[in-house]
């Protein structure tokens, strides 16, 4: 079958759910049984999000190859389930960077560079070269950002040149767009998405499906007021209300024919229906009434929550193995070092304490830490959540008062985290750290191995500090148990406290391989100690 090209583009405003959108329509296409493949265009000059605060960009997402990427890729993977690589995600920080390169070399012979046709034949490549690189029957394109804006612009026009170069039967466009609700008149306007559409058809592109997004109901009448202004069959503009659960977009897709319109407007040879019967058990399991655990999420950014989409999400999986729902209480680990928010540690079920960088807080996750050991409150600890884990034990059980990580204190005595000797001599901050899969043998016996129930693991990793293994030996003694390790045995990976309910952190992030229905083991052990423990 010839490659198919569903490319997704946002109306209105950003942050419609382009990104959702994409994952559940891959989805759907892979159970009808094609072969997909998902990229995503960010028109940032970032070469990537790695050197991004998470309040300027959200969370970072890491894949297998060790790409820091943009959070619609972790969509992607827990919807579609599949593992995706660098050339999933690209920027014009990068295309920009490959042209100047080259033209630097000389590769122009003095030609004069431009953005047409230098830049836009970039972006064409990596575009063309994902379906190629995976063998895949339907590749889908997010563009990032909103019609209109001026910084994809040379993406857009990409996509209006591929149309024509693979074929116009070949390729499909979906906008989404954001229908506002004037609540004096109590109106849904579609006047913004008929701009919207005006904007992308000034540059040579017509929809032929919108996904009409909205906070409240959307009667055929709008949707046939859509279809006639923006030149869409009336089939083929799809209302998408917002639900309280999210991986119900994909049944909302299905039922409203999203799946059908594209077999049949691409011609595409489907051999069976989509089996959503699972996604429908998992929904109907969401909204069941069940117990609650109550977890203290205590990080950095927490007043942007995007900035931890895997680990919310992966709690929320782990929530539903273990048939309770969780209740997330967002901790500002700043506010914990002036004694504040300590009423939601103190009534939580567990604490979390995810990863970060820079030492504004970590006193207060330090203290996150303490608070769980000596109160025998489960807890879980990702990257940096390891390494405060790692000082407070330094302090508090083996007296070492001094005990801090030398990223945050180069002049202490005892640094139990320290820099990586690879990293030493690292002067670039952008996709230098240790990024992507690396594997971790468990020892025998250890909470971390009965939660996994194998002996060797694969993980995902973002850190350039790391536990020092100078004082390893004096740890042990103290009690904490070295459960996960590199095979060489010289990287420290899991930690717990023997004597403990659960008391476990790992350098790498888990929550980066958790899916809906295959949620990660360590997540799940520490939900099952926090319901098990419930105040």
């Amino acid at each position: 079958m010839t490659t198919k090209y569903l490319f997704f583009t946002g109306g209105v405003v950003s942050s419609v759910g382009k990104g959702v959108t994409a994952a559940a329509t891959g989805l759907l296409l892979r159970e009808r049984g094609f072969k997909v493949a998902v990229q995503k265009l960010d028109p940032y000059i970032n070469v990537d999000p790695g050197t991004m605060s998470p309040y300027q960009h959200g969370e970072v997402y890491v894949l297998d190859d060790g790409a820091e990427t943009d959070l619609d890729l972790g969509h992607y993977e827990r919807f579609i389930d599949i593992r995706l690589s660098r050339s999933s995600n690209f920027t014009s920080g990068q295309v920009y960077a490959e042209i100047i390169g080259k033209e630097r070399r000389g590769d122009f012979l003095g030609g004069t560079i431009q953005v047409i046709p230098h830049i836009t034949n970039e972006i064409k490549r990596r575009v063309a070269s994902i379906g190629k690189e995976t063998n895949a029957d339907v590749v889908l394109v997010e563009v990032g950002g909103t019609v209109g804006d001026i910084e994809s612009q040379p993406f857009l026009e990409v996509l209006r040149q591929l149309r024509n170069e693979v074929g116009r039967e070949n390729v499909f466009f979906i906008h989404v767009t954001w229908l506002p609700y004037i609540k004096a008149t109590g109106e849904i306007k579609t006047k913004p998405t008929q701009h919207s559409v005006a904007a992308l058809r000034s540059i040579g592109i017509s929809p032929n499906m919108i996904i009409a997004r909205s906070d409240y109901p959307v009667d055929g009448e709008i949707c046939d007021k859509i279809a006639l202004f923006c030149d869409v069959e009336k089939e083929a503009v799809v209302p998408m209300i917002t639900s309280d659960v999210l991986y119900e977009v994909p049944l909302l897709l299905e039922q409203a024919g999203v799946d059908d319109y594209l077999v049949e407007k691409l011609n595409m040879k489907s051999t069976r229906k989509a089996d959503m019967q699972p996604w429908q058990e998992l929904v109907e399991h969401v909204r069941q009434p069940k117990s609650t655990v109550k977890i203290a999420l205590v990080g950095k950014y927490v007043e942007l929550q995007d900035a931890y989409m895997s680990v919310r999400e992966a709690l929320k999986h782990a929530a539903l193995a273990n048939d309770v729902e969780v209740e997330i209480g967002w901790v500002h680990a700043a506010d914990l070092e002036k004694d504040k928010g300590w009423d939601v540690v103190q009534n939580a079920d567990g604490i979390l304490v995810p990863g970060g960088f820079g030492s504004r807080g970590i006193e207060g996750k330090i203290l996150a830490a303490r608070y769980a050991r000596e109160k025998k409150v489960p807890y879980l600890g990702l990257c940096l959540g390891m390494q405060v884990m790692c000082i407070d034990f330094a302090r508090g059980v083996l007296n070492h008062e001094d005990a801090n990580s030398s990223e945050f204190d180069r002049s202490s005595e005892y640094p139990v985290i320290d820099l990586m000797l690879d990293q030493r001599s690292i002067t670039d901050m952008g996709g230098t750290m240790r990024l992507g899969l690396y594997p971790c043998e468990l020892k025998k016996g250890s909470k971390a191995a009965k939660a996994y129930g194998v002996e060797k693991v694969e993980e995902r990793h973002r850190h350039r500090f790391e536990f020092n293994n100078h004082y390893k030996t004096d740890f042990e003694k103290g009690g904490m148990v070295f459960s996960g390790m590199s095979p060489d045995g010289k990287l420290v990976e899991i930690v717990e406290i023997e004597d403990h309910p659960f008391m476990v952190a790992s350098q790498f992030h888990p929550e980066f391989l958790s899916r809906p229905m295959k949620p990660h083991p360590l997540f799940v052990g520490f939900m099952k100690a926090a319901r098990d423990g419930r105040k």
